[in-house]
């Protein structure tokens, strides 16, 4: 535990950002906005670490035809500052698109496209990021039985760095979910790596594929793979009679609104259970309509032609693997007879989503000064901070895993933009007063080993 000493005044940061995905990207700009609006001595100084070497955003899934499933209004900063040069509409008029994008009449961008985005909004705040830093430790700075500060320490290549801070921002996205038992083999995927397991089977002659899962991501996975492999049968195995469409319409969508998060966090727990069950088909298990007409009329016509090479196993469940030298055996049983059905393999893909990060995992000792309720989930407020002891006077901001407290937009693009405004006002809101007379450093990259 460090222990503040006289003498001892490095440069603490007012915020410190674990992870460079979109959230934190947002977070960077929203920071450099503000601080271009203040100047120099009114500045809030931060610094990110992301362990990727360069940015990336579910690089597995940028599947070519694509799109993205929310408004291309939903970007980085238009919902907070209409006005900002970090928007969708500005990129694409520095790529010499805007016109092209107008004359598509479309609100949904390929989601290739979006990526570019998200890398050209990346790299305008890139002094304020070190990549290939992956945060291994936070460690109190304890002074008179307070913990003043937080020493956050990042690994990169055989060496470390350490710097100080008053607030963390946690933007470390979600992690790969598999069924228990299971684990990620060459043979055994998960849908986050398609592209690139889809390219270790070049000049090879797949001839089966399943796909487990009905949300968009399986379907996609589904008419990825039956298009790049024409030799290959797909099957895809699911719970349900078929893909069931994403509620997009316009009510239904005020489920993302930022005031949903106000009524969400303020409702009763009873009522905030039966919001998601009322509208947990905006976003999960669920699959945009346009797609679910082109896999069943391509379905229909292989069935007409008497090639059928897309196999739908509904109402069943993948109950078991076995994984050999040449391929997976696996066995689908029917939810209704209880009938097995064993298929050979080539590939089996898990289409099983994603699980928040648990930030106690980075947060060590601190963690102990979290508090929980009487679930054990971790106690946030309003504004993203989490509940902690008297005794921690640092901010630690989540991005993501605050689904039980603000709602469905927890992880989403949807409202992010607004979640960092909404944490960079409680960072200032929290901000000690200024010293009089004592000049604020202001990080320029200062620490950073690059």
């Amino acid at each position: 535990m460090s222990q503040g000493l006289p003498g001892d005044a490095p440069l603490v940061h007012d915020l410190i950002g674990i992870g460079f995905g979109p959230s934190n990207v947002a977070m960077a700009i929203a920071l450099s906005e503000h601080n271009t609006r203040v100047g120099r001595e009114e500045a809030v100084t931060a610094h990110f670490f992301e362990r990727q070497p360069d940015f990336g955003w579910h690089r597995g899934m940028l599947i070519d035809d694509a799109t993205m499933q929310v408004s291309f209004l939903k970007d980085l900063v238009t919902l907070r500052n209409p006005a900002s040069e970090y928007s969708f509409l500005c990129y694409l008029q520095s790529r010499g698109r805007l016109i092209d994008f107008v004359n598509h009449k479309n609100l949904f961008p390929l989601r290739v496209e979006f990526h570019d985005y998200f890398e050209w909004a990346a790299a305008k705040v890139d002094d304020m990021v070190s990549y290939g830093h992956e945060v291994v430790s936070v460690e109190p700075v304890v002074r008179d039985g307070i913990v003043e500060h937080l020493d956050v320490t990042a690994r990169y290549g055989t060496g470390t760095v350490v710097h100080r801070a008053r607030n963390l921002v946690i933007g470390t996205g979600l992690s790969p979910r598999m069924p228990e038992g299971v684990e990620r083999t060459g043979r055994v995927w998960h849908t986050s790596e398609l592209l690139a397991k889809a390219d270790t089977l070049d000049g090879t002659d797949p001839t089966r594929f399943v796909v487990v899962g009905a949300g968009q991501s399986a379907a996609e996975n589904v008419a990825y793979l039956h298009r790049r492999f024409p030799g290959a049968e797909v099957c895809a195995v699911f719970s349900r009679y078929g893909y069931s469409p994403a509620d997009d319409s316009g009510f239904a969508n005020r489920i993302f609104d930022p005031a949903a998060v106000d009524e969400y966090f303020t409702a009763p727990d009873d009522v905030k259970r039966k919001l998601m069950e009322y509208h947990g088909n905006t976003n999960y298990s669920v699959v945009d309509i346009e797609l679910i007409d082109d896999l069943y009329r391509q379905a229909y016509r292989e069935k007409v032609l008497g090639a059928e090479r897309l196999r739908f196993l509904n109402v069943s469940r993948l109950t078991g693997i076995e994984e050999h030298d040449t391929g997976v055996r696996a066995r689908v049983t029917s939810l209704v007879t209880g009938e097995e059905t064993l298929l050979d393999a080539d590939v089996v893909v898990y289409a099983t989503g994603y699980r928040p990060a648990d930030p106690g995992g980075v947060l060590g000792r601190i963690a102990d000064h979290c508090r929980h309720d009487a679930e054990g989930r971790l106690l946030v407020g309003r504004d993203y901070r989490l509940a902690t002891d008297p005794e921690l006077r640092c901010g630690i901001y989540l991005q993501g895993g605050t689904e039980h407290t603000h709602g469905i937009t927890s992880s989403l693009l949807s409202n992010t933009a607004v979640r960092v405004g909404e944490i960079l006002d409680s960072v200032l809101g929290h901000r000690p007063a200024p010293v009089p007379d004592t000049p604020r450093p202001v990080a320029d990259g200062i620490g950073s080993p690059l």
